[in-house]
């Protein structure tokens, strides 16, 4: 008898946590979101049928019943699966890709055929072209009358001190060292998650007088090797990167690399951010 009973146990053992596996199975698909008919929900009803008759207490009948339910919910997901794709005309690319493997070649070149849409464009000189063109030609100036009129404007390019940044009220009287710190720490702190930030997203701020004196910082960030640039030039995009430490720039070569902090790209900036 006790041998029986033995049995009797670790067969109840067995069956509930079976259906415990079924629960977080069922779980696991709605949680994550995985593809619901990746549950083979006959196999689990079958598993649930042949261990009906074992369960005498409540507690074994509740876990039966959330057992049930928890397929349910499959079910359900399986069907909402169905219907979104039904309704997005949905179609597998793995099905499609084999039935185009499996048209014959001539049945391909027709298809292709129906479909092709060329774009055809005829270009040819006519009586009219050819009179504009030679009206434009004969009212142009002489070569050497163009070239006078081409003209070359020369600047000087200014410079600001420091004290006159102070007196302007673009920096503070505070330790100009300190301040150019402050900016680094700020600097590394919003590019520790991807380890650079975009340049105007950094110098860039409520109003333009505090934008060109955190640019004007900014510089000596790069000058003095706490920073570093990083431009795209396709993608017209220009980003800052800290360095985790100051970089001794004394013998390497520096290369200027002008960046306008005008007042249109400020408010162009600020309405992109407010956008």
């Amino acid at each position: 008898m006790s041998s029986a009973s033995g049995g009797r146990r670790k067969e109840l053992k067995e069956a509930r946590e079976d259906l415990h596996r079924i629960i977080e199975a069922c779980k696991s698909v709605e949680i994550k979101g995985l593809d619901p008919y990746l549950i083979d929900v006959e196999d689990l009803i079958r598993t649930i049928r042949d261990y009906f008759p074992m369960w005498n207490d409540a507690e074994d009948l509740c876990l039966d019943t959330e057992a049930l339910n928890s397929i349910a919910s499959v079910v359900r997901m399986q069907g909402e699966w169905v219907k979104r794709r039904a309704t997005a005309l949905y179609r597998d690319p793995f099905l499609i890709e084999e039935k185009i493997r499996g048209l014959p070649v001539d049945k391909m070149a027709e298809i292709f055929l129906k479909v092709w849409r060329p774009i055809i464009e005829l270009e040819q000189l006519t009586i009219k072209g050819f009179r504009e063109a030679l009206k434009y030609w004969s009212d142009l100036p002489p070569l050497n009358l163009r070239w006078q009129k081409v003209g070359y404007a020369k600047t000087d390019m200014g410079f600001v001190t420091m004290e006159e940044m102070v007196k302007e009220g673009v920096l503070s009287s505070e330790s100009f060292m300190a301040e150019v710190e402050k900016m680094w720490l700020e600097l590394k702190n919003l590019a520790s998650k991807y380890g650079r930030v975009k340049y105007w997203d950094f110098i860039g701020s409520d109003t333009y007088e505090e934008t060109v004196r955190r640019a004007y910082l900014t510089s000596f960030l790069l000058t003095y090797g706490y920073a570093r640039l990083q431009v795209h030039l396709l993608e017209n995009e220009i980003f800052i990167m800290p360095n985790e430490e100051p970089l001794n720039k004394g013998g390497d070569e520096v290369i200027s690399f002008p960046i306008p902090i005008s007042f249109e790209e400020w408010e162009r900036w600020k309405k992109g951010k407010e956008a």
